[in-house]
């Protein structure tokens, strides 16, 4: 299949500002691949469609506040810095977009906070944005990671155009976030209210948590219409054993194993074993799921609406089946679901 093929036409009113008011009363579009059918429920409604020993793996990486505004030293010109990866703790380095680039050369100190609380060295150039900053600050650890939560934002896509509140915060998290390291939220998993889990739990659904700390790579363009020479970025990824067992017992009882969001089944498939089952793992993966893909541990998925030609609806075209899912969008256009980070859910079966 072909770049091209992915096209369609999103309304930009559709793409959402704002979360429902309520993680769980988000729509749930229910995409039935046995039948072909298209079912317009609620996300709570998720309770009628798994049973006692169905399996959910979710994502339970956690967002930090990865957008900094502070100014370069001497001009006072104002640049964004987007941070990416850790990549020496000892050290204070970072892997670091900025904005604009231009500006920006190795050498540049730049300031961060009212006071300059935090100060930042450019010590080089990975890409055309991409910079390598080393932090100067002299305290403990812990201390600098307060110093970059009080000033970081909640780095909300661009694409959502308003400024970040503190509502935000709170929201851009799922509520099952516990190990830092994500620059974007694993979008699936914000629907998810603690009284919704608690109400899957008691009818014996088990949640397998992996951790795959989400990049930007999820949102980088497809610049070639060969999909098989596109190259994703890569993530870090763990699954332990306790998923591992949850997932494969589900498995071995021909049981539902539902993968919640792209980025816990890009985990999942890259943990995969020669027998179709899953193992513990700990890495990177770059794995890009294209059609056509047979997947290899879930047999339903619940996913957002993403944008065209990108590659969270590529990967989901490769579950859903792509002309069902291009079916799907449009009556989603047409019904006026939303879309993209905040927008609503499909669960496919």
């Amino acid at each position: 299949m072909k770049l091209s093929d992915f096209r369609y036409h999103l309304p930009p009113e559709l793409i959402a500002s704002y979360p429902a008011k309520n993680r769980d009363d988000a729509r749930l579009m229910i995409l039935n691949r046995k039948t072909q059918t298209i079912e317009h429920k609620t996300f709570k409604d998720l309770l009628k469609y798994f049973n006692d020993g169905d399996a959910m793996i979710v994502n339970n990486t956690k967002v930090f506040p990865a957008r900094l505004y502070g100014t370069k030293e001497k001009t006072g010109a104002k640049i964004e810095v987007f941070l990416l990866r850790e990549l020496n703790r000892e050290t204070r380095l970072w892997d670091v977009l900025v904005d604009p680039a231009r500006k920006i050369r190795i050498g540049n100190k730049l300031y961060f906070g009212d006071d300059d609380t935090l100060v930042a060295e450019v010590i080089d150039n990975t890409t055309s944005r991409g910079r390598t900053l080393r932090f100067l600050f002299d305290g403990p650890y812990d201390e600098f990671k307060k110093t970059i939560e009080s000033l970081g934002q909640t780095p909300l896509p661009k694409l959502i155009k308003r400024p970040v509140e503190a509502e935000d915060k709170l929201r851009y998290q799922t509520i099952f976030a516990k190990h830092e390291g994500a620059v974007a939220a694993p979008t699936a998993g914000l629907h998810f209210s603690r009284e919704l889990m608690k109400r899957l739990e008691l009818k014996g659904v088990n949640f397998a948590e992996i951790t795959l700390h989400v990049g930007l790579g999820n949102f980088r363009t497809v610049e070639v219409e060969d999909l098989s020479k596109h190259k994703m970025d890569s993530e870090q990824y763990m699954i332990d054993q306790q998923a591992v067992n949850i997932v494969n017992k589900a498995k071995d009882n021909k049981k539902n194993v539902c993968c919640v969001g792209t980025t816990s089944m890009r985990a999942i498939e890259s943990g995969v074993t020669i027998s179709n089952h899953l193992k513990p793992q700990n890495g990177w993966t770059n794995k890009f799921i294209f059609p056509p893909y047979d997947f290899s541990i879930s047999n339903s998925m619940i996913t957002n609406f993403h944008l065209p030609q990108s590659t969270l609806m590529i990967m989901v075209a490769s579950f859903a089946g792509f002309d069902f899912l291009l079916k799907a969008y449009k009556e989603a256009v047409a019904e006026k679901y939303k879309f993209f980070t905040y927008g609503d859910a499909m669960l496919i079966l």
